[in-house]
């Protein structure tokens, strides 16, 4: 069974506060930043991975930045060992799937 690296997920209400999370999460450790979905009536999540120590201090400085901002954080998760059926969700809301394909000239 192949091992997945560990999971950082933060969920706020606005795409401003992601913003802040996700450059803050990415700034703070070596994560990969993932995606982002928009779950619902502007709460929006992001997902990063990594190893577990570099998730949860990103997932820290990710929830810290947008409290410094004012604003509240919905929900915030670190999963150190996730389920290889988890990707088959967080692939859905990978960056690669949200940006339109490359037009070629």
């Amino acid at each position: 069974m192949k091992k997945y690296q560990a999971l950082g997920m933060i969920e706020i209400f606005g795409i401003v506060y992601v913003l802040q999370a996700a450059d803050a999460m990415v700034k703070a450790a070596s994560v990969e930043l993932l995606g982002f979905e928009n779950v619902a009536s502007g709460y929006i999540s992001v997902l990063v991975q990594g190893d577990v120590a570099a998730c949860k201090t990103a997932v820290e400085a990710g929830v810290m930045a947008v409290t410094d901002m004012g604003a509240e954080v919905y929900s915030s998760v670190v999963i150190p060992s996730p389920h290889e059926g988890l990707y088959k969700i967080i692939e859905r809301y990978s960056i690669d799937a949200l940006l339109p394909p490359a037009v070629e000239e």
